[in-house]
Formats: structure tokens, C-alpha cells, sequence
């Protein structure tokens, strides 16, 4: 199986995936336009026709993480070359290449809403990993596999799209350390529960919510399941704040936004405290997924705190 690729396709994010089959084009275009092929692998229960401009329906099962129905439409029908629609915001193109006694799958999806649309990239091609293998099974009249892999695969995919880095900017006081985080379609009350374990304004923060190399003072709002913001220390006293932020969209799931206020004159903390935090939203999103992991080793630390200082320093 190849992996995805991430590609800017008129200045969109498309995701690229291929898969060579031994099967004829005739074959898997059924397998990939009738609705009652469709079921065996694609997320959603599909209502279409195979004409550009239809209208198109997706219906989630009731076990799905995603509520409801989207629509979409179909835009180009070639068969059995081309079967291209919108799903959602998204614009999915399967083209069917023959191949000597089989064919060549390429499954392409641009990814829209925009930079929030494009947070959700790893796992999105984690999920279609997973659909495409069940797409493959199934024309093989193999039983469809399990799927108890994905978590691995969309940290995978994360950290090879570079949706896990954090980024430093400079403010009228010093710095601004921001991380954007999808977290799939878990409810909000559920992530907030994960995160702040009962966080109360002028407590001490919740665990999940700080790190070692970032001392925390006080906790200073407490809106569940929106905003948790505290103090941090230096020397014992406040130097900064940090803020955890829960964003709910329907189309296009759950995210944290996490920052940090950094002082100029302590411009040394920011590469250390980037990468802490780098580390401990690994945790956060693994948790979030019914994960719990131990902190990671020193030797992790150190790399991520050097790829940080390169990151930020002034020749970068």
C-alpha cells in the first residue's frame, strides 16, 4: 500500500492516494459509483445519480463520530475513467488508469474551509488508508479488515504534513507561542473534560494542561467547554499566560488552539517552551482518543527543543 501525499493543486491542499488493483476499470467503477457498492467502504451511506450536476446526499451511521447528512454534487461522470464529486466542502476525483490486466487507482481529495478545513488533513488520509484497503478487499472478495490502527497512522500523518508544529511570533512585549490542534469530531464537553479535570478559577491548573518546563500559577478563567487560562511563573513570580481554546465546528470537527505569552526578556524559554508543548499535545490528542501515554524520553526533549531553537532563531 502507498501512503498518502499532501500536493497544492491550484492553490488547494489535495491529498493523493494510489492504489494498483487487479481489476478491470469496468469493475471498480462499479465498485466506486453504485451506492450499493459504495457501502462496503465508503464512510457514508451515499444517494446519487450518475450525471454532472446531480445533487448528492451522504448519510452517516448512527455509531459514526460525524451527525446528520451533508450534501454535495456531482460534477464530472466518465465512465470508466472519471468519477468526480463535492462532498462537503471537499471536491473527491477517482480516475481509473488501465494497467495491464488491472488498473491504476488514484483517489484525490481537495481539501476545503480553508485553513481550518486544512488542520484536518492527517486524519483524513488516515481514514481513507482505511477506506481504500476495505475498497480493495472487498473487489478481492476478501473479508473487509479491522481498522485498530488509525491513531498511529494520523499521528503519522500529522507529522508528516507538519500539522503538529507550533509556531513563535513576535508581539509589541516579546513572543506569542500558538499550537492549532485538530481533535476529530470528539464533543467538546468530553475533550473539556479530559483537558481540565475540574479546573476552578484560582486553583492550581489540571495536569494535562501544563508541562514541566512551564511553571503555572493560577488558573484565571475557567468557561467550560470553551476557555482555560492561567498564569505561568518565573522565579515564582507571573510572567505570562497561557491559554487552552476548544473550537466546535459541524463540517469540520472539534480543534484546540493553545498559546503562550513569552515576555521579551525571557526570549531563551521559547524554544524550551515550544517544545514541551509539541510534546505535550501529542499526549492531549492521544488521550482524546482514549490513549494515555507516559511523558516522553529526555532524549525526545532535547531533539524537539533544538528543532525549535533552529525554528526561531533570527537566521531561520
Amino acid at each position: 500500500m502507498s501512503e498518502a501525499t499532501l500536493h497544492t493543486v491550484n492553490g488547494e491542499p489535495t491529498l493523493r492516494f494510489e492504489r494498483r488493483l487487479r481489476h478491470s476499470p469496468a469493475k471498480v467503477w462499479r465498485a466506486v459509483t453504485d451506492p450499493a457498492e459504495l457501502v462496503h467502504w465508503f464512510p457514508a451511506a451515499v444517494e446519487a445519480e450518475l450525471r454532472p450536476g446531480a445533487p448528492m446526499r451522504f448519510t452517516f451511521a448512527d455509531e459514526a463520530p460525524v451527525d446528520g447528512e451533508w450534501d454535495g454534487e456531482v460534477l464530472e461522470v466518465d465512465e470508466p475513467k472519471v468519477f468526480m464529486f463535492r462532498w462537503n466542502t471537499d471536491v473527491i476525483r477517482v480516475e481509473l488508469i488501465p494497467d495491464g490486466d488491472g488498473c491504476l487507482l488514484v483517489f484525490t481529495q481537495t481539501i476545503g474551509g480553508g485553513a481550518t478545513g486544512f488542520l484536518a488533513a492527517g486524519r483524513t488520509a488516515a481514514g481513507w488508508d482505511a477506506c481504500l484497503d476495505a475498497l480493495v478487499a472487498r473487489l478481492g472478495g476478501a473479508a473487509v479488515p479491522e481498522d485498530a490502527d488509525w491513531l498511529s497512522r494520523a499521528e503519522h500523518y500529522l507529522a508528516k504534513f507538519g500539522l503538529d508544529e507550533g509556531a513563535a511570533t513576535r508581539t509589541a512585549n516579546g513572543w506569542e507561542i500558538r499550537f492549532v490542534r485538530d481533535l476529530v469530531w470528539k464533543p467538546p464537553a468530553d475533550v473539556w473534560a479530559v483537558l481540565t479535570e475540574g479546573a476552578q478559577v484560582g486553583a492550581t491548573p489540571p495536569v494535562r494542561a501544563t508541562n514541566e518546563t512551564v511553571p503555572p500559577g493560577r488558573v484565571t478563567r475557567a468557561e467550560a467547554p470553551a476557555v482555560l487560562a492561567y498564569e505561568w511563573l518565573h522565579d515564582g513570580e507571573p510572567a505570562g499566560t497561557v491559554r487552552w481554546e476548544l473550537f466546535s465546528d459541524p463540517k469540520l470537527g472539534v480543534r484546540v488552539e493553545l498559546t503562550q505569552t513569552v515576555p521579551e526578556r525571557l526570549a531563551d524559554v521559547v524554544p524550551h517552551a515550544m517544545a514541551a508543548w509539541h510534546l505535550r499535545l501529542e499526549l492531549f490528542f492521544a488521550a482524546t482518543q482514549g490513549d494515555v501515554r507516559r511523558a516522553w524520553p529526555e532524549e525526545r526533549i532535547a531533539e524537539m527543543v533544538k528543532h525549535y531553537a533552529d525554528a526561531t532563531s533570527p537566521s531561520s
